[in-house]
């Protein structure tokens, strides 16, 4: 649901491994797992599911999180029991609820072209309380696709990421080195704010396009020439994961036919997701956007109060930068001002930024799904809280020939013994109304809050097939999230609705016993 194209080594990997460790992991059972971290079942197989763990004087709320494999969001209650469900017709990537009680929702398009990589959405939809699709608009074609993430704005409109084409020839005139091109050529990030029309429509009404904003020190005859080092503001075309190793299409073929290469997937598109970005927040009172790309290991904030015009440039706007970075944390040796050493995310998601009256307003918080543990040769995953820089009119501060601040986070979620606490890919974290920390192991669909005062883990999975009409395969992802999301009992999206445990609950997903040969 959230992943590049250099996933299909990833996740193939995953596949392999966990296929090769199921004897051993999943009939263990969560005692045995907790006493031995190393020994990890980071999907969750075979473990118990539903309601964990509770406390005395939890804030009042629930949890809302997509159904994986359905097109069910659920909304479920401090006590584990489902109150409320909203259908849409596709299967659903994360939502927002709205004041209204409505959800704005990223849909899984049934036939979507060219793109591919994990979280294609390609469809945004309202879907009111009652499940009734009152917008449905479609961004998928042959030129551009959303995906991952939104961020719904006060006026109405939408925030989305979106992939764009760009051929090999586009991508050496910009500066990138031939052997980083794949032969379908690469697909940069742009973000485009959406005004939601009628039932089907949207227009366009505001735009970001990473590809302006590029610098290379790699070939002077082609376009964005300069040191990366004296523009922290661009990024570097040349950064980033390496190519994947190549592949024959007849192996795609047979990678697609077992499940374990994405929809669209060719030998010729591997890499071509070359940032991946994969969540996006918006802060109205600094009308500035942050967003994450994992390929990057960094996260980046943009000024969104520019024109469209501006935003293609280098000036302009409230902050006076037009489109260009006015912050990046993560990876200094991106912008040439740091090695491997420096290296603080990695492969992270969900950054967000702290709301207004939360503990840490104004900060971010961003889930760190990699985090190598060093010299050991297994990662663990952590929650961080940055604190950022800024002088008195808000600007963020950054010393001459430094990358930007903070040399630590403020505040970091780890586990007690540091690996149990693993989700190598999706997953998220976002600040609560009490100051705890709501967090989403996604692989294994585990939400919790704070220092594990409250913990469910998703039990459901729904039914939808693959175009052909075969069954998604059950394992290894079988009940894993992209996002989930404390709801509190106050939302006005919740005023005056009957919130009683829905009666049957739903039907418990429980994967066939272990066969000897598993």
């Amino acid at each position: 649901m959230n992943n590049s194209n250099h996933y299909w080594t990833f996740f193939l990997g995953l596949i392999l491994l966990f296929s090769c460790q199921q004897n051993k992991t999943e009939s263990s059972d969560s005692t045995k797992a907790d006493e031995n971290p190393r020994d990890r079942n980071m999907f969750g197989l075979y473990i118990p599911r539903g309601l964990i763990h509770t406390s005395d004087d939890l804030a009042p709320g629930y949890v809302m999180f997509a159904v994986t494999n359905s097109p069910l969001m659920y909304l479920v209650s401090r006590q584990g029991e489902v109150v409320h469900q909203w259908k849409g017709n596709y299967g659903v990537m994360g939502a927002y609820l709205g004041d209204d009680g409505s959800l704005i929702q990223m849909a899984f398009d049934p036939d979507f072209p060219v793109f591919a990589g994990g979280g294609e959405a390609g469809r945004l939809q309202k879907v009111t309380w009652e499940g009734k699709i009152v917008w449905d608009f479609e961004y998928a074609n042959e030129e551009h696709h959303i995906h991952h993430d939104m961020a719904v704005l006060a006026n109405g409109n939408i925030l989305a990421i979106a992939w764009e084409a760009k051929t090999p020839e586009e991508a050496r005139q910009a500066g990138r080195k031939s052997g980083m091109i794949p032969k379908a050529g690469i697909w940069p990030d742009k973000i485009i704010e959406i005004k939601p029309q009628g039932k089907s429509k949207g227009e366009i009404v505001w735009s970001w396009h990473m590809w302006d904003h590029m610098v290379q020190d790699h070939d002077v005859d082609m376009d964005n020439f300069g040191n990366p080092a004296e523009h922290p503001e661009l990024l570097d075309i040349n950064m980033g994961r390496p190519m994947p190793p190549p592949i024959t299409q007849d192996s795609m073929d047979i990678l697609q036919a077992q499940g374990q290469a994405w929809r669209n997937q060719t030998a010729d598109n591997l890499g071509s997701d070359i940032y991946h970005v994969n969540a996006i927040s918006y802060n109205p009172e600094l009308d500035q956007i942050v967003f994450s790309s994992p390929n990057l290991s960094e996260v980046f904030i943009i000024d969104h109060s520019t024109t469209t015009k501006e935003a293609a440039g280098h000036t302009g706007g409230k902050w006076g930068h037009g489109g260009d970075f006015l912050y990046r944390w993560g990876n200094p040796k991106n912008s040439h001002q740091g090695d491997s050493t420096d290296q603080k995310l990695f492969h992270q998601h969900d950054v967000r930024w702290v709301e207004n009256g939360q503990p840490g307003a104004g900060n971010l918080t961003v889930f760190n799904n990699e985090v190598p543990l060093i010299p050991d040769s297994l990662d663990y995953s952590a929650v961080f809280e940055l604190a950022l820089p800024t002088d008195d009119n808000g600007n963020y501060v950054v010393e001459d020939d430094q990358p930007f601040g903070p040399q630590d986070p403020a505040w970091k979620y780890l586990a007690p013994d540091t690996l149990s606490f693993y989700g190598g890919f999706v997953s998220g974290a976002h600040r609560m109304n009490n100051g705890n920390t709501f967090i989403n192991e996604g692989p294994k669909a585990r939400f919790f809050e704070g220092e594990i005062v409250w913990e469910y883990l998703n039990q459901y999975r729904g039914e939808i097939r693959s175009p052909n009409g075969d069954p998604r395969p059950e394992k290894p992802f079988t009940y894993w999230g992209f996002r989930s999301t404390f709801i509190p009992a106050d939302h006005p999206g919740l005023e005056g609705r009957d919130l009683k445990p829905l009666d049957p609950q739903p039907q418990v997903f429980k994967l066939p016993p272990l066969e000897k040969n598993d």
